[in-house]
């Protein structure tokens, strides 16, 4: 697909607003899976609600949709390598052997060390250009006992924030 001169700008546009880096995971009657995005962010506190924006033709997709839920897991710097291998489906590698995982009220994986993770159950879906915007109902979350750096993406590279104070 030839991209226009409008949507080559959005995307550099797109580039220069920084955020969050997340691994959203999930489980359930279609397996275990995961995807690193970026497009993730709250709706409401009452009740809970985030959104999160997935590529249709991502292999994720559907298996995320059949599951009914997932966690928002918000990675710190030290994850920037786990970011690696959740960025491409490999057949037969087990991408949940790094890191230390857990469950809360879906079971969803949950990164037990992200600086926090967001277990929610998909809510109303709504399909927009390539992406499907799940609003996702949280569950349950789980908060580091010690955050650390923030990891976000801006620039089409990975930047570490500082770590909060104690």
């Amino acid at each position: 697909m030839d991209l226009t001169a409008d949507q080559i700008a959005f995307r550099e546009g797109m580039s220069r607003m920084g955020a969050a880096v997340n691994l959203i995971t999930t489980d359930g009657p279609a397996g275990r899976h995961g995807l690193v995005a970026s497009a993730v962010c709250s709706v409401t506190d009452s009740p809970p609600t985030v959104l999160v924006c997935i590529n249709r033709r991502s292999f994720v997709h559907d298996l995320m949709l059949r599951n009914g839920s997932l966690c928002v897991n918000v990675l710190a710097s030290q994850h920037q390598d786990l970011c690696a291998t959740f960025a491409r489906y490999v057949e037969g590698v087990d991408r949940f052997a790094s890191g230390t995982w857990t469950t809360l009220a879906t079971g969803s994986p949950v990164l037990v060390d992200s600086n926090v993770s967001l277990d929610c159950r998909i809510g109303s879906v709504l399909e927009q250009g390539t992406h499907s915007v799940m609003f996702c109902e949280v569950r349950g979350v789980h908060l580091s006992d010690r955050p650390g750096a923030g990891l976000v993406y801006f620039s089409r590279d990975y930047h570490h924030l500082q770590t909060p104070p104690p």
